[in-house]
């Protein structure tokens, strides 16, 4: 998932652990479970309420901005957010400088013909969260798009798994390429799936 941005030469932020701590209890992970779904209710209330919608920000938009500043406003609902959220029922929820999180649900729409979550689902959960840490790490002027994608499944998610994270971090940026890992972890600290990314860096031409 790529959003551009736009100026200068990009520095190489540090890296963070995508660790999840794991939970004392169940009823540690339930108070978890439920925090999260509050916090994207929360979240998409406000996005509602700023009139986000699925779609493509327009240059008039993002100019002049960093992709750190972008990712913050598409956060704030400020931005439409990309169609493929909608499609899959996941959202942002998290960013910060180098690191990314997004929540999803697995759902029955996600189930595969064997009657399990299909490894797209995972896939793009952790493409989203990769991209954009990546992005978050881009100057004004520079964008990415990914040139490698690699995914492990761990571990079966179901519609009885409640609400998982995918959370992302940079591991490298500089000025040509980028790459990031990223977890899909539950409540309970327990991993569904991890991924890496090698994102190709470059400068926008002017309009």
């Amino acid at each position: 998932m790529s959003c551009p941005a736009i100026q200068a030469p990009i520095s190489s932020p540090t890296s963070s652990s995508t660790s999840s701590p794991i939970p004392a209890t169940t009823a540690d992970a339930a108070a978890i479970a439920r925090q999260w779904t509050d916090e994207l209710a929360a979240l998409r209330a406000r996005a509602e309420a700023r009139g986000a919608k699925p779609g493509v920000a327009t240059p008039d938009q993002i100019a002049g901005k960093s992709g750190l500043q972008i990712m913050q406003t598409l956060l704030a609902g400020e931005l439409p957010f990309p169609h493929i959220m909608a499609t899959l029922d996941f959202s942002l929820v998290e960013v910060a400088e180098g690191r990314a999180v997004f929540q999803g649900t697995p759902q029955l729409m996600h189930y595969n013909p064997l009657g399990s979550v299909h490894g797209g689902w995972y896939a793009t959960l952790l493409d989203s969260a990769l991209g954009c840490a990546v992005h978050t790490a881009m100057p004004a002027g520079y964008a990415y798009t990914t040139a490698e994608l690699s995914v492990n499944i761990v571990r079966a998610a179901s519609m009885k798994s409640g609400p998982l994270r995918a959370i992302g971090t940079v591991i490298h940026s500089g000025r040509q390429l980028a790459t990031a890992e990223a977890r899909i972890v539950g409540p309970d600290g327990k991993l569904y799936a991890h991924g890496t990314t090698t994102c190709l860096v470059f400068e926008l031409k002017p309009r």
